[in-house]
């Protein structure tokens, strides 16, 4: 297992690293020899106003899968143990999904909730996003393999963000889903696609009458 710790505003000690191996080994005991790398990065926040200040944050890549978790305190070790127990518990989730992923009786997209239905507020969603700032703070770079929209759900929850973004292994597309305020996920999709795919499916089925 790779195990690659940077820091941002604060110097990787020996004695920071052993810690952050030693917690992070033991959440991921019974997934090591599934998991590819583990990044971690460790920030503290230079503005004495902003509380808590110490941030721990975890990138787990296991079996084609991201798990990702973050937490902050005014202690960096007390982070580290937040950050740990969450991973935990993520890879507890995604451990019994894999399991009743067979087995389960509800439909993939029971729970799913897309932009073409006339009832979804898309502006829930991105009513949360943030102020953006002038200049990119942060860029990632992450692989996409096609999945299908039941994939990207469980993706969904393992990497604790508010939305997850996709190729669809159906229509090749990029889509995104999402969390709704209200319970439920939704689906963003490129409408223009969409509708050529659907008018195209409509001449063809009167082609054929």
């Amino acid at each position: 297992m790779k195990l690659v710790i940077q820091g941002k505003n604060i110097e990787i000690t020996d004695a920071i690293r052993s810690y952050v191996d030693q917690k992070i080994s033991k959440a991921v005991h019974h997934f090591e020899h599934l998991t590819n790398e583990v990044d971690v990065n460790l920030s503290v926040a230079k503005n004495a106003r902003i509380t808590p200040k110490q941030s721990a944050e975890v990138t787990l890549y296991i079996n084609g899968a991201v798990v990702r978790a973050e937490e902050s305190s005014e202690n960096l070790y007390a982070s580290i143990d937040l950050v740990a127990n969450k991973i935990t518990r993520q890879l507890r989730k995604y451990k019994e999904k894999r399991q009743n992923r067979n087995s389960s009786s509800v439909k993939p997209n029971d729970a799913l909730v897309t932009t073409e239905d006339p009832t979804v507020d898309v502006s829930q969603v991105l009513a949360k996003a943030p102020v953006l700032p002038e200049a990119v703070v942060r860029t990632k770079y992450f692989s996409m393999p096609p999945m299908t929209v039941h994939d990207a759900l469980e993706q969904l929850e393992l990497v604790d963000h508010d939305f997850y973004m996709f190729l669809n292994a159906e229509t090749g597309e990029i889509n995104v889903a999402y969390e709704r305020n209200h319970g439920g996920y939704g689906l963003l999709q490129p409408r223009q696609n969409h509708q050529a795919n659907h008018e195209d499916s409509r001449q063809r089925a009167v082609s054929a009458a």
